[in-house]
């Protein structure tokens, strides 16, 4: 890899890095996956480097960072080859990808659906009323683009 970013695949954000001159035998470097990843982890490391926002934000959850696991394995798994079309969401949703990792993807969907599994940490800082709960999260996200999603997936069935 490239010696300021770390493998993407065998490194969590927020961990010290350990000989990253060393080649990766997990590391494509020319796997759409491994590079999407390796962006992602380098836009991570400059957001982290900006000074925290002052009041009201009390809290910021950076699912990136403690939700690694599962969202590298979604990555890893859907994004094989070069897409026409990207989704980007700046605001994950406390029952979706900040539970999961997983963009628009709330824990059901993600376990059973996708079949995307992995280990969710804790973030420093909790809101009482939004535990990360990860994959084990019950609630379902409500409104935006998961509705518009899952009325598209519905609008082919039979007496619709």
């Amino acid at each position: 890899h490239h010696p300021r970013v770390p493998c993407p695949l065998c490194h969590l954000p927020g961990a010290p890095l350990s000989a990253p001159e060393l080649p990766c035998p997990l590391y494509d470097g020319g796997a759409v996956a491994a590079r999407f990843l390796a962006l992602e982890l380098a836009l991570s490391q400059r957001l982290r480097a900006l000074p925290p926002p002052g009041p009201p934000v009390a809290l910021l959850y950076a699912p990136l960072e403690y939700a690694w696991d599962p969202h590298r394995r979604f990555v890893r798994r859907y994004l094989r080859s070069p897409k026409r079309v990207l989704f980007l969401g700046m605001n994950p949703g406390p029952f979706g990808m900040g539970q999961t990792g997983v963009p628009f993807g709330e824990a059901w969907h993600v376990r059973e659906w996708l079949r995307v599994r992995g280990a969710v940490l804790k973030p420093p800082r909790e809101h009482p009323k939004r535990p990360v709960l990860g994959l084990r999260c019950p609630r379902a996200e409500t409104g935006g683009a998961l509705d518009q999603l899952n009325q598209l997936g519905n609008s082919g069935k039979k007496g619709e």
